[in-house]
């Protein structure tokens, strides 16, 4: 397929700038593959679409503060460093991102708080990135409180503000457990503590996984052909208890529900040739376009996507027809939705 066939108008108004004030009381679209109907719901009634023995595939990816603010040596000007991911934990080597990138260069320190912490820029790695290794004898642990007394929640430049102390908790899936994500799956924002209660005491089951999503995903597709797109790799781990209750499920031709594009993007790297989930810990840069069949899960939830992102293309490809998905988008812009990470959900069974 070709990038300009996800094109559609999104009015920046539809983006939505905050969470909403409960979680699970957003909009849900729910679409039935087989039939091609669309019914409009509210998030909490995903109770309904799930029963005992089913099974909701959750990644557990925590997000950590990872934008800092500081100075510049000498000039004193201020700069922004994103935190990407550690590269070396002995050296303190980490890959980040520097605004503005044409005054940050190599050889350059920067300092954060009152001279809390300190970095050398050591490499050039693209316009925007660098590789930068921080100034610091203290124990992991020390540095880590360092890094979540200084930083900033690392909400989406779109939102057009500062991140704001409810971005916190709100920017954070309630069973979020692994550190190291600089974006939350977003499908999993949808949740409360009450509504999984109410799901376990129906006799859903949770299995979670672990993909900490970087900037990959979010980056923009700049090719016309898309089999020439490539992702970033992404560390993610399957445990053998989670492949073992997928398995149980789909041996009893249950549901599983993949919560979110990373979810997804788990399950389909880690299936065997015989479409059992196995157990892997390991590197992906798999990037799920259609046609593509999922072998795994048999239900889909996520949010509402930029136009031509990769996320909307995995939607496309799981829903298996690319005009319902069209139709699917067309629907949530007349019906109001909102879009991206504090939108609205859409489940696909």
């Amino acid at each position: 397929m070709k990038l300009s066939e996800f094109h559609f108008d999104l009015d920046p108004s539809k983006v939505a700038g905050h969470p909403p004030y409960n979680r699970d009381e957003c909009k849900l679209m729910v679409v039935d593959k087989a039939t091609k109907t669309i019914e409009h719901k509210m998030f909490k009634d995903i109770l309904e679409e799930f029963n005992e023995g089913d099974v909701m595939v959750l990644n557990n990816a925590k997000v950590f503060p990872a934008r800092l603010y500081g100075n510049k040596e000498k000039t004193g000007a201020k700069i922004e460093v994103f935190l990407l991911r550690e590269l070396n934990n002995e050296l303190r080597l980490w890959d980040v991102l520097v605004d503005p990138a044409r005054k940050i260069r190599v050889g350059n320190k920067l300092f954060f708080g009152e001279d809390e912490l300190v970095a050398e820029v050591i490499d050039n790695t693209t316009s925007r990135g660098r590789t930068i290794r921080f100034l610091f004898d203290g124990s992991d642990e020390e540095f880590k409180n360092v890094v979540n007394k200084l930083g900033h929640t690392p909400i989406p430049k779109y939102l057009e503000r500062d991140a704001v102390p409810e971005d916190e908790e709100m920017y954070q899936t309630i069973f979020a457990e692994v550190e190291g994500a600089i974006a939350p799956p977003a499908a999993g924002l949808h949740f409360t503590r009450a509504l999984m209660m109410r799901l376990e005491i129906k006799g859903v089951n949770f299995a979670k996984v672990n993909l900490n999503i970087g900037l990959g995903a979010f980056r923009p597709v700049e090719v016309e052909d898309l089999t020439k797109h490539k992702m970033d790799s992404e560390h993610f781990m399957v445990s053998q208890e989670a492949a073992d209750i997928v398995n149980k499920a789909k041996d009893e031709k249950k549901k599983v529900l993949a919560v979110g594009s990373s979810v997804m993007r788990a399950l389909e790297s880690s299936v065997s040739a015989f479409g059992r989930l196995n157990a892997d810990d390991s590197w992906t840069d798999k990037f799920i376009f259609p046609p593509y069949e999922p072998r795994i899960a048999n239900c889909f939830l996520t949010n509402f996507h930029e136009p031509q992102s990769t996320l909307m293309m995995l939607t496309s490809a799981y829903l298996d027809d690319h005009k319902l998905a069209m139709e699917v988008y067309d629907s949530a812009v007349k019906e109001g939705y909102n879009f991206l990470c504090y939108g609205d959900a859409l489940l696909i069974k």
